[in-house]
């Protein structure tokens, strides 16, 4: 029997709205006492978790690992995802469809398990994909891909244009009880466009990307979902635009979220100014006014869900003209301190508000909430995130544990750190600044 007590933190779990300092046991994988009006008896292995918060395992429903890969493997693989998972202090993620075959086939929905499952990290989900080959002209199979394990439907790094298809994509996403997760863009409004649309882009000579290419597509699939009522997700939400078109929708009783992403709450497209390709971003940076509106959506609930849209790539496909370079940037592990510094420093939420949107809220979108996850309860999977609120760093992408270095946050003095991953109650992260507050056993073990 592998016992574990975690002692003295502040226990938060925004889904049973508990805030409290207090000791909790974990025993062969799972939660079996949360105390907070005394200290539970030491058995076991010890880990002091004063000044820090004890939350339930971070969830991030939207990472790109690159793999299966054909071809890609030097950008990332499940393995090292994984490690960059669980050192950022997330213990859950899901992957994105757009890899090498695309995930729209049962086989490689087994494949992203098997391949987690010999990681031993973080625990590592597929979402397969609406059509075959990501092409939008025919539907993938979704019951069979929900059946061999994936969590969520997406497209995702192309949006699904055709009206019919979208519908009977979500009408079929509807009966199978899960969600689908649109990457909202129209390709013939952003052909050949690198950055937002505007007078920056103009007096750069860059092709601009209009917000209306965003907020178009989902306002057609709201209109859509009207009478279907299928779990629609926005991803990498950028326009505030678009958080009106998702409250409007809310308030009318669709099952509709939106996620945001650190880059979009932080960065503006003044970033491209001199044509830093980490700057280049799909959707793209935008206007301040555009992070205001993203602030407010998180600040009032629609925006329930926050994801890194971490996204790997090889070094020389950012050192090269703007034009030419990939769109993307790595995020998993200084994600924390970068939502910290976006919404609690910035008065938007406060600490509980901001976990439940990396946690509990995520989950149930999809639907990971029924096996316990995103949510500290006793009976529950150990999934467990210690969080050092007061920790300051700078953000250092050469130490990352990603095979990715694009990150545009490099040397960032941040504050706020996991300083332990907890996944089934087993250590999988630490940070060695940290050893001398974890059991040295767990850190031998």
């Amino acid at each position: 029997m592998s016992t574990l007590l975690i002692r003295g933190g502040r226990i938060v779990d925004p889904a049973s709205r508990l805030d409290a300092t207090g000791d909790l046991q974990i025993v062969d994988g799972r939660i079996t006492m949360i105390e907070t009006d005394g200290h539970l008896p030491v058995e076991g292995d010890v880990i002091d978790a004063e000044g820090c918060i004890v939350s339930p395992g971070l969830l991030d429903i939207h990472v790109h690992f690159r793999d299966p890969h054909r071809g890609q493997l030097h950008e990332e693989t499940i393995a090292s995802g994984s490690a960059a998972a669980v050192a950022g202090g997330f213990t859950t993620v899901a992957c994105m469809p757009n890899t090498l075959p695309a995930l729209d086939h049962p086989e490689w929905i087994g494949y992203v398990d098997a391949a987690a499952r010999s990681a031993d990290l973080a625990r590592v989900y597929a979402i397969g994909c609406g059509t075959v080959g990501r092409r939008g002209r025919e539907q993938a199979p979704i019951a069979e891909l929900i059946s061999a394990g994936a969590v969520g439907i997406s497209d995702d790094g192309d949006g699904i244009e055709d009206d019919a298809m979208m519908q009977s994509v979500l009408e079929t996403v509807h009966a199978q009880g899960t969600c689908f997760m649109q990457h909202c863009q129209i390709p013939s409004m952003t052909r050949g466009a690198v950055m937002n649309a505007g007078p920056l882009a103009t007096k750069l000579g860059l092709v601009g990307w209009p917000a209306e290419a965003e907020e178009a597509m989902i306002e057609r699939d709201l209109g859509l979902n009207a009478t279907i009522g299928a779990r629609y997700h926005a991803q990498h939400v950028s326009s505030g635009g678009s958080v009106e078109l998702l409250r409007r929708a809310r308030t009318q009783g669709q099952p509709a979220t939106g996620e945001a992403s650190p880059h979009h709450l932080l960065l503006t497209e003044s970033a491209c100014a001199g044509y830093d390709t980490f700057a280049k971003m799909n959707p793209p940076l935008r206007t301040p006014a555009d992070v205001d509106g993203l602030k407010e959506g998180i600040a009032d609930g629609t925006i329930t869900v926050l994801a890194t849209d971490h996204a790997p790539h090889p070094a020389q496909t950012k050192a090269t003209d703007f034009t030419s370079a990939s769109f993307g940037i790595v995020g998993l592990e200084c994600a924390l301190p970068l939502y910290r510094k976006a919404l609690i420093d910035d008065g938007v939420v406060d600490w509980p508000t901001m976990l439940a949107m990396m946690t509990v809220h995520p989950a149930a979108l999809v639907g990971l909430d029924r096996i316990g996850l995103g949510r500290l309860a006793v009976g529950g999977p150990a999934d467990i995130t210690i969080i050092d609120p007061a920790a300051g760093w700078r953000i250092d992408p050469t130490a990352f544990r990603s095979r990715g270095r694009n990150c545009p946050f490099g040397d960032w003095p941040v504050t706020g750190r996991a300083v332990a991953t907890i996944v089934a109650g087993r250590l999988r992260y630490h940070l060695q600044e940290a050893s001398s507050r974890l059991a040295t056993a767990l850190l031998e073990g």
